[in-house]
């Protein structure tokens, strides 16, 4: 089955907590604090891998789990760091966040790497906090919470050249013919319900790979018949192949279908209509043919080639492949002038932000009660170790830092009200 979208949970390791120890040797009066630090949880990692052509392995499995890293231990001991989770997907795969539709990343290459949920740092053990005022502190830090995120997978099929066209105007006996793909081919429409890939290899040594890719039908851009389930595909190819059937039995004019392709293409996305285009007059072998080849190239114009050839019979079937290729190089040309180009005048420069306080919102969920709401608060809070006095006296310290006795204030917080950050509850004090 082709898979090629799928939306999954991803969940990486959080870190391991620090320790809070003290040296007990028997002859080291005053030994001080010897509790180490906790491991970095794993991440979460695609890896594009050329020998995958669908997202089949994530349609069963859509939760996935990185390792938590290994608490401190006493004796300055630290835990060990996590293994990140790899997980392999197809080339031409783009990663979205389900949430707000971002960009996460696309992986275009073989063996390309994206990191997609970031493992916990390990929290620091109390050797981190002895200072001259408190040589031997009870304090350490939790381990940061790994990241989740909800993502949305979309593969985009990667091919140098693209088959487009109507249903059964051939695409799929030109590409068995060409190449060693095995596509479904049968006397109806809509045979073809997903992507075939395959590689053309020509005489001279040169190859590229050839995407025979459904049929598009007026309206497709909407989401008529196959709809843009598939049109993503075609916006990979360098090259497109439009084929347009010269069967005179098949009761449609071949110029409104070439028009109702390309307006289709247009709709779904411009740049795609900007792509070289090769126009190739199909099922020539078919008495009739070549007097609706004439009529096409006369509504066409002088000013589009039309390329004929018949997969049964094998005609202007090599030639068609070679003009490919041909327009590939030079597509290809272009593409690495750019780059190069590009690499050229590219100047990077890198300032220096000072990371701004956490941002925190107040709400009152009842007479006497609040709640303060604040990613990085709350993470500051979780990283928090709550089993030593030292620990809640660092909170506070920082809570008030932070301004948030004085928020809680104008909120309206009295003495006695039953404050919240998370999961962690506390009494408002005057």
């Amino acid at each position: 089955m082709f898979v090629d979208q799928t939306k999954i949970e991803v969940q990486a390791g959080k870190g391991g907590d620090g320790a809070v120890s003290f040296r007990h040797e028997k002859y080291v009066p005053l030994g001080g604090p010897a509790g180490g630090d906790g491991g970095d949880g794993g991440s979460i990692i695609f890896v594009a891998d050329e020998g995958l052509r669908t997202l089949m392995d994530f349609r069963f499995r859509r939760k996935f789990k990185a390792q938590p890293g290994e608490n401190g231990m006493n004796k300055s001991r630290y835990g060990r760091g996590a293994k990140d989770t790899f997980l392999k997907v197809p080339i031409g795969t783009v990663v979205y966040d389900f949430d707000d539709n971002s960009l996460i990343g696309d992986l275009t290459e073989n063996g390309q790497k994206l990191v997609v949920a970031q493992g916990g740092r390990g929290g620091r053990g109390n050797i981190h906090f002895a200072n001259s005022r408190n040589s031997a502190p009870e304090i350490s830090e939790n381990g940061e919470p790994g990241q989740f995120r909800t993502l949305r997978l979309e593969l985009k099929m990667i091919a140098d050249v693209g088959l487009v066209g109507f249903p059964s105007v051939g695409k799929s006996t030109l590409l068995s013919v060409v190449t060693s793909a095995k596509p479904k081919i049968a006397e109806y429409h809509f045979t073809t319900l997903s992507p075939n890939l395959g590689m053309v290899q020509l005489p001279d040594g040169r190859d590229f790979s050839l995407a025979d890719l459904p049929g598009l039908i007026e309206g497709a851009s909407a989401g008529v018949g196959l709809g843009i389930q598939f049109l993503r595909h075609v916006e990979r190819t360098k090259v497109l192949l439009h084929l347009v059937e010269m069967d005179p039995e098949n009761g449609r004019d071949p110029f409104e279908d070439y028009e109702v392709v390309r307006k289709e293409l247009q709709f779904y996305d411009e740049k795609v209509t900007t792509k070289p285009e090769i126009i190739v007059a199909t099922k020539m072998d078919l008495p009739g043919a070549d007097e609706r080849l004439a009529e096409f190239q006369e509504k066409l114009g002088a000013d589009h080639k039309i390329y004929a050839i018949s997969s049964i019979t094998h005609t202007g079937v090599q030639e068609l492949m070679s003009l490919a290729a041909d327009e590939l190089a030079v597509v290809q040309a272009n593409d690495l002038q750019t780059e190069q180009e590009l690499s050229n005048n590219e100047v990077k420069e890198y300032k220096f932000e000072k990371s701004s306080e956490p941002e925190f919102e107040i709400i009152q969920t009842g007479e006497y009660t609040f709640e303060i709401k604040g990613e990085e608060l709350e993470k500051m809070v979780a990283m928090t170790n709550l089993n030593y006095t030292d620990g809640y006296m660092r909170l506070a310290r920082k809570l008030k830092t932070l301004g948030i006795d004085d928020a809680l204030r104008d909120a309206g917080a009295t003495n006695g009200d039953e404050i919240s950050i998370s999961d962690f509850k506390f009494d408002f004090v005057e």
